[in-house]
């Protein structure tokens, strides 16, 4: 057995019942597994059906077989997760598979409201995602990769196998004498993350050894200086904005330093437009703050998928797209 894999799920102490979502694969097999054998009676699948496989309808039966077996509690989603314009399929994926999670744990009439929610993604996942942000040129946010708690509309979100690689996960799951299924789609190289699996991981397995353990760990110092930057954003934000607390006035971003503005500028565009802007973006509206010394001075730039421009003594976003 692996000892990581059971320290992982040692340390692991969400509020139960706990929900477990079951693909049928190795790593949500052998999540489920453990956390059945720790809290037995307490444990609950879900299996979310994306219907956009061939294969889709005899891994929810292999999911159905093992739950039968071991006495778990299936509850099945089906949902449309087909891209809509300018969605990426991940993306699409995701959301219906989170919604999925989210009407599943607001099911009253299962009884009482199943408070958290246990994802399967492991060390080598974390790392690919690192290197996809690396790729984009993403900052501490997208350096940070995923988070191993997060709270989504009251629901506590984990993923306690973050620290416990692929290779020892299938090592246990082997040692448990349990099945599991393959996921086709896993090795088509169409997608980009499965070409980092196949091509780049066994490089770096190669040159880095330990990677499984030192990329997450980096990834975690990134995501707690990712949280300091947000709580500078929010201090600033208090002495930046308007009487109505919703817009930024420009003569008192103009005060703080560049690197200051740009974080209290995403902060403001993130958290109160919902508009993500790019650093082009971000450094041209920047660009036109300092710009901006006379009354009559304009500003004006595309950011996400609305508008920044100049209000009296103050920026305004709005959605271009209404």
């Amino acid at each position: 057995m692996s000892p990581s894999l059971d320290a992982a799920i040692a340390r692991f102490e969400p509020a139960l019942p706990l929900a477990v979502a079951f693909s049928g694969g190795a790593d949500s097999t052998a999540l489920l597994l453990a956390c059945s054998l720790r809290w037995p009676g307490r444990v609950v699948a879900v299996h979310v059906n994306h219907g956009l496989q061939d294969a889709a309808r005899t891994f929810e039966q292999h999911c159905q077989a093992v739950c039968a077996r071991l006495s778990i509690p299936l509850h099945i989603e089906y949902v449309d997760a087909r891209a809509k314009p300018g969605q990426s399929p991940e993306d699409a994926a995701r959301i219906a598979r989170y919604g999925a999670f989210d009407r599943f744990a607001k099911m009253s009439q299962r009884g009482p409201a199943v408070p958290s929610v246990a994802l399967a993604q492991h060390a080598d996942d974390q790392v690919e995602t690192m290197l996809l942000a690396l790729g984009r040129g993403a900052g501490l946010a997208g350096l940070s990769a995923m988070p191993a708690h997060w709270t989504r509309q009251g629901v506590d979100f984990y993923r306690p196998l973050l620290g416990v690689s692929g290779r020892d996960i299938r090592h246990w799951l082997i040692s448990q004498g349990e099945g599991f299924v393959e996921d086709p789609s896993n090795g088509d190289e169409a997608f980009l993350r499965n070409r980092i699996r196949a091509r780049l991981m066994p490089v770096l397995r190669e040159v880095f050894p330990h990677y499984a353990q030192t990329l997450p760990r980096s990834a975690a110092h990134a995501a707690q200086a990712q949280t300091l930057l947000a709580e500078i954003a929010a201090a600033d934000w208090l002495h930046i904005c308007d009487a109505s607390g919703t817009a930024p006035q420009i003569k008192r971003l103009q005060v703080l330093d560049h690197a200051r503005q740009a974080n209290v500028l995403r902060h403001w565009l993130t958290h109160r437009c919902k508009a993500q802007a790019s650093s082009a973006q971000l450094e041209e509206l920047l660009r036109q703050i300092a710009a901006c010394t006379t009354r009559g001075h304009s500003i004006r730039i595309k950011v996400g998928h609305g508008i920044v421009q100049r209000s009296n003594q103050v920026l305004a976003w709005y959605n271009s797209e209404v």
